[in-house]
């Protein structure tokens, strides 16, 4: 379809653009130090930390991501998401309240600070920052790889390469100037536009596919797509969606992108309210992953649209073909929303692991943090663009690797080093280099699984396991007396 055919979805992708680079150029100006940079001067309320959240963790992963892989494998897909009842009081309950009065009583701006605070152990604190960065220039990665078929289907650019690095050129602009501050006030623009679009495009979907008995019939008569689709395990090995849902259920309480924002908070005690906010929000966007997962099949299935050459194609095929202008308009600043609310979080993340991070590890400071900050955004953007570029497979595959990375690597020394004190620094190190490393040489297929194990629910498993183990054997040891304060708070 000539893009030119429709000019609201061109004009609402180009306001958004510079609407997130005025945000840039407004928040330089309030960035002057590296508080400002890397925590936003800790001067957030609950319901902009938890919109923030949401939009950082629901990305490129969930409004492309999310219906390219139903389109592949069913219904099955949708045990990524049903955690979701359930994580956002999880990690108000473990890991939330604790990370945000470690920031009050240390200068806690990351997630390796808080592994140093609790472990007092430089090698656990340098490898949580290892795994930072690996598991961030693969989250990178997989947003710009959503970007750059959004860019395509929205400014009618030809080449992938250009229209990801267009995107990139606005992600480095405003990540670079203003840092969190720049971060966490397009994460509120771009939260409430994704919660617009989702309510919106999932009731069309549904219309567009003749309502849910429809579109269940459709499916489930048609050879390409059949009756198993719709089935809890669809057509998937059974292992595949249980692992879906241990590591989205468990492994969120080690997403550094998300636990990075409560360090944001302005007063500790509004966290009680974090849970309605977050899972409120989340539950609103993933409309969008349900309606257009099974509108699209259906449509596919009956001739209106032709099969899908990249399941990934589906959001952006459904918005151009069958959305009226002004929702497909708002849908496309929506993706673009959430791919560049994530993006800009891990390219803070990234920066930090590099700056601030591994030199702490290594026993050295940096001198000038905001200007080395910068630099390095620069840095791990780029090196996520190369990944992203020599990348050929579904972004949600990428994108449960990542996430895998960071749940195996951290979830165990945080959710469980921040409420049992027995967790030694042996332990935490340990667990962190078991769960980075496995996950790497299971994704690389080093060694065999069954047919459907996620190398990501082996991995923190595996994570989980040794905490526990090398806790018992090693015994409890001695705990700051200000941080065994915020333990037993």
């Amino acid at each position: 379809m000539p893009i030119l055919d429709r000019p609201l979805i061109v004009v609402a992708a180009v306001l958004y653009l510079a609407a997130v680079t005025g945000i840039g150029v407004w928040s330089l100006r309030r960035t002057r130090n590296a508080r400002d940079f890397w925590v936003a001067g800790q001067a957030l309320g609950v319901v902009v930390t938890g919109i923030a959240t949401m939009a950082a963790a629901f990305s490129g992963f969930v409004f492309v991501g999310g219906p390219g892989l139903t389109y592949r494998i069913g219904l099955s897909s949708l045990f990524i998401n049903v955690s979701i009842g359930f994580t956002a009081g999880l990690l108000g309950w473990t890991v939330a309240k604790r990370l945000r009065l470690l920031a009050e009583v240390r200068d806690v701006y990351t997630i390796p600070d808080a592994v140093l605070c609790r472990y007092r152990s430089r090698l656990a604190s340098g490898s949580a920052a290892v795994a930072v960065l690996i598991g961030t220039v693969g989250y990178l990665g997989t947003q710009l790889l959503a970007l750059g078929v959004v860019m395509k289907a929205a400014l009618g650019i030809e080449s992938a390469l250009l229209a990801v690095a267009l995107g990139t050129a606005v992600i480095l602009f405003y990540s670079t100037a203003g840092g969190m501050v720049a971060g966490v006030w397009t994460d509120v623009l771009q939260g409430s536009l994704m919660l617009l679009a989702a309510v919106g495009v999932f009731f069309y979907a549904l219309d567009a596919g003749g309502g849910f008995g429809e579109i269940a019939s459709s499916i489930s008569s048609s050879e390409r797509f059949g009756r198993q689709f719709l089935e809890p395990f669809g057509k998937t090995p059974v292992l595949m969606p249980l692992g879906f849902f241990f590591v989205f259920g468990i492994g969120v309480l080690g997403q550094p992108h998300m636990l990075h924002k409560f360090f944001m908070l302005r007063d500790p005690r509004r966290l009680r309210w974090l849970p309605l906010v977050l899972g409120g929000s989340q539950g609103v966007c993933l409309l969008i992953w349900l309606g257009l997962g099974l509108a699209v099949p259906a449509l596919v299935a009956q001739g209106k649209l032709p099969p899908l050459a990249k399941p990934d194609d589906a959001a952006p095929l459904f918005l151009l073909h069958f959305a009226p202008d002004l929702l497909a308009g708002l849908a496309v600043a929506a993706i673009l929303a959430a791919i560049m609310s994530t993006a800009d979080s891990f390219t803070n993340l990234g920066a930090a692991a590099l700056v601030r991070d591994l030199p702490k590890a290594l026993g050295r400071q940096v001198r000038n943090e905001l200007l080395w900050g910068r630099i390095a955004t620069v840095g791990v953007t780029l090196a996520a663009a190369v990944t992203a570029y020599l990348y050929d497979d579904l972004i949600a595959l990428l994108g449960t690797f990542s996430f895998g990375t960071f749940g195996a690597a951290l979830a165990p020394a945080l959710a469980v080093g921040l409420n049992w004190k027995r967790v030694t620094a042996a332990a935490a190190t340990a667990s962190i280099l078991t769960g980075t490393v496995l996950n790497l040489v299971l994704e690389l297929k080093l060694i065999p699984l069954p047919p459907g194990a996620l190398p990501t629910a082996v991995s923190l498993s595996a994570s989980f396991a040794v905490l526990l183990l090398v806790s018992w054997w090693t015994g409890g040891e001695e705990i700051d007396e200000d941080v065994l304060a915020v333990m037993e708070a």
